[in-house]
């Protein structure tokens, strides 16, 4: 099994997969030098970026990643406020310190590769990289994929389970695969979603370290839409979009409570756009699952667990029974079809991010495991075929309006659930294959490469 930590990630925008990915990617190839004892013979690397990361990753700032990650940065303790000018003086000097520690050449014109030709083998997400001597000879070269959410993988990783049908992961008390032997387990140990995911991590760590981290997560969740609220200023790239959450949040705070209910909405919307327009501006977020749908998770959690307005009234229980049903929940997209928009579309993002919080808000509402999984699936089947068509190659047009509408969409879902019964018409394995099979089904135009759909249809200006 995977850990729910795994799916909650700490790290900077505006992507998880060409951002994130990226810089883990670079700091790990950089570390391979060394335990292949080719480190201080490496004199250039090179990258070439295949697939979406080709298509989007200007964008989405992946050649910004690729150097931070070869700087041996890591994305969950990086500086956001100072990522940009370390990016910069590489590009004007032309020298990289490898890993922090040796200076070689880098020529971001020229080792940096959009290779928009290539059709990567195991994943749309490729990136290849290159060591070179000297004098020119190659000293390593490796190929690995951003899979989404962070997540990244050699290409012998990605053979491994294709060819030995092994999942690498822990070994937990309650392993599972699918909905429906969660069910049964819960079941059997007349247990709640949350007990299930809290058994199994503490079989990886300690409970005190899964609580350490859990709060950890919700800090900088909150902390996210904080600065979001209260940040204004046009985003970067050639859209000139307009942060909009500061003016949306300085009405509402104008607004008689007793309107609170038609304002439900509004709360809402702010604090998912407040996340996204931060994670379109590079800042600190958490992938939840991915960055392009982080603000669905973190606008439920703020609004119905951590107080909304009235942070003081956070409840730290339901923060936690919250955050572990979701990535449970999370877990089984991940193990079972992907959450990557570069393979499954925005269904695989924003889609499998409301079906998170669906989940995990119905769980603090006290339903049964059942309706639990039943909210989660009412969330993913209202989202089927969700496209990723980003305006730009940028994570801004429709990701923030998407957030809104799918943190909104999350909430009722969960209402719904929790006037259920009896057991749904579609159950969450079966909406979750529907999913992979729409993915496969779906064209590479509306995946992330924006070759299709809004980004061909609005002028960019």
């Amino acid at each position: 099994m995977l850990s729910v930590l795994d799916i909650f990630r700490i790290g900077i925008g505006p992507s998880s997969s060409h951002t994130v990915g990226p810089i883990r990617i670079g700091k790990r190839f950089a570390d391979s030098l060394h335990r292949e004892g080719l480190f201080e013979t490496a004199a250039r690397i090179e990258v070439i970026l295949q697939g979406s990361l080709a298509f989007t990753g200007v964008g989405h700032a992946t050649p910004k990643a690729c150097i931070l990650g070869l700087l041996g940065l890591e994305p969950e303790t990086l500086d956001p406020h100072t990522a940009d000018g370390l990016v910069a003086r590489v590009e004007n000097e032309n020298i990289l310190l490898l890993g922090g520690l040796r200076e070689i050449a880098f020529n971001a014109k020229t080792d940096l590769v959009f290779d928009y030709e290539t059709l990567p083998e195991l994943h749309p997400n490729g990136m290849v990289m290159r060591a070179y001597d000297g004098q020119g000879a190659l000293l390593r070269q490796q190929t690995y994929y951003s899979t989404g959410g962070g997540f990244i993988a050699s290409i012998e990783q990605l053979r491994k389970p294709l060819e030995d049908d092994i999942v690498p992961g822990a070994e937990v008390p309650h392993p599972f695969g699918s909905a429906d032997e969660l069910l049964a387990i819960c079941a059997e140990h007349d247990a709640a979603i949350h007990e299930v995911i809290y058994a199994n991590e503490d079989a990886m760590r300690p409970r005190a370290e899964t609580d350490a981290v859990l709060d950890r997560i919700a800090e900088v969740m909150n902390a996210c839409i904080d600065r979001g609220l209260n940040t204004e200023g046009i985003l970067p790239g050639g859209l000139k979009v307009k942060r909009r959450a500061p003016k949306i949040w300085e009405k509402l705070h104008g607004a008689p409570l007793s309107n609170e209910r038609e304002q439900l909405f509004d709360w809402l919307n702010v604090y998912a756009m407040a996340v996204n327009e931060e994670n379109a501006n590079g800042g600190q977020v958490v992938t939840a699952p991915t960055n392009g749908a982080a603000g669905i998770i973190p606008a439920v959690l703020r609004h119905y667990c951590a107080g909304g307005q009235d942070k003081s009234s956070k409840n730290e229980k339901n923060i936690r029974k919250f955050l572990l049903t979701a990535g449970g929940i999370g877990l089984l997209y991940k193990q079972r079809a992907s959450i990557s928009g570069a393979e499954m579309g925005c269904q695989g993002e924003v889609g499998v991010a409301c079906s998170m919080a669906a989940g995990g808000l119905a769980a603090v509402w006290g339903a049964t495991p059942l309706q639990v999984t039943s909210a989660a699936e009412i969330g993913m089947e209202h989202n089927l075929g969700l496209t990723c068509d980003p305006v730009g190659g940028l994570v801004q047009i429709p990701c923030i309006e998407r957030n809104a509408i799918g943190a909104v969409k999350a909430v009722n879902a969960a209402r719904l659930a929790l006037h259920a019964s009896e057991k749904m018409k579609v159950s969450l394995d079966q909406v979750i294959e529907t999913m992979r099979q729409t993915g496969l089904d779906m064209s590479t135009k509306y995946k992330e490469t924006s070759q299709g759909g809004l980004a061909v249809n609005v002028v960019e200006c």
